[in-house]
Order: structure tokens, then sequence, then C-alpha cells
């Protein structure tokens, strides 16, 4: 098993507020914008109260219990990886500086490592990764060889957005990766 690293291809990881929970072969990594302001505090994914991240991948059988917060680095045991878009800023995304995303070293990371699905977990994470409007879904386009699916944002602020539908789409593609995947439950 894996243990928890930040990613080699990026030398600024260090000052990273949550680290990247990143190694080879994953089946999938979930991509957000910027952790919240509570994520940055916390140095967890998704741990701002309100959040539907933990309960949504229980909901759909991604993991087998709710997990919180704190658990994150657990993910790696399930062939999961966690990062964002921005490392070094926190707050919703209308806060961030203009050139918070860095997206050069997501695409670095993700060619390095490879994994099967990247998932990310809103419009704005997507659209700014690929410079151009996306749907909700399994998209045509690749990175390498990595499969890109755009869920519906599991923030507290996007609610009228959120489509637990969405969720359950990625949960059965993840189900549909080959056996010999090497995290496969």
């Amino acid at each position: 098993m894996p243990s928890h690293r930040p990613s080699p291809p990026d030398s600024s990881a260090e000052t990273y507020l949550v680290p990247d929970l990143l190694a080879p072969g994953l089946n999938l990594v979930f991509c957000g914008t910027a952790p919240s302001v509570a994520s940055a505090r916390a140095r967890a994914y998704y741990a701002k109260p309100g959040n539907r991240f933990w309960p949504s991948l229980h909901a759909v059988g991604i993991t087998p219990r709710r997990f919180a917060p704190g658990d994150y680095p657990e993910l790696l045991s399930l062939g999961i990886g966690l990062t964002d878009l921005c490392k070094v800023h926190s707050g919703i995304d209308s806060q961030l500086p203009a050139d918070a995303f860095d997206t050069e070293a997501f695409r670095r990371k993700m060619l390095h490592y490879r994994p099967a699905l990247i998932a990310f977990t809103s419009k704005n994470a997507a659209q700014a990764f690929l410079r151009r409007p996306a749907e909700y879904g399994l998209l045509d386009e690749t990175l390498g060889e990595s499969r890109l699916f755009v869920l519906t944002s599991p923030s507290g602020l996007a609610t009228r957005f959120f489509d637990i539908g969405v969720w359950r789409q990625l949960a059965a593609e993840l189900r549909r990766l080959p056996a010999a995947d090497a995290y496969r439950r």
C-alpha cells in the first residue's frame, strides 16, 4: 500500500495548505478548486460543515463508510486520491486571486500518477482546467490515459446545483474499471 506523500513533480508541495493525496496507479483522483478556509485550518479536504463530499462518497458506495475530513489519508487504501487546482490560497472561488489555479502543475501531477479517472468536484474546477465550458458527467476527452468526469459541487454554497445522481454515475464508472486495477475492492 502506498504511503501518503507530496507529489514529486511539484517542488512547492511544502507550501500547500492541504497536502496532495496522490500515488501511482490510483483508480480515482478528486480535484477541487481550492480548500475552504475551514479545510485550510484543519489541513483536511472538504472540512467545512455542510459540505456534501464525505456523505456523498458513502451514499453512492465509493467508500464503505462515511469518512470524516481528517480521515482523508485512508482513501489511498481504496485507490482514491485528492488534490486541488489551487494549493496555496483558501476560500470561495470568487475570492481567490486571478492566477490562483495552477493548471499546469495539476496536469504534470496527473500525467505522472496516471489515475484511471479524474473527477472534478465542480464545473468551476473542470472549466478552469479545460479552459472551456463543461457539462456534468463523463467527458469525451482524456488527460493522458486518465478519463475526465465533472461532478456537481458538494459545497454548501452550491446547494441548488447539487445532484447526487451525477455522483452515482461516477460510482458506476468506477465499478466498470478492469478488475486488474491495483486498488480494486
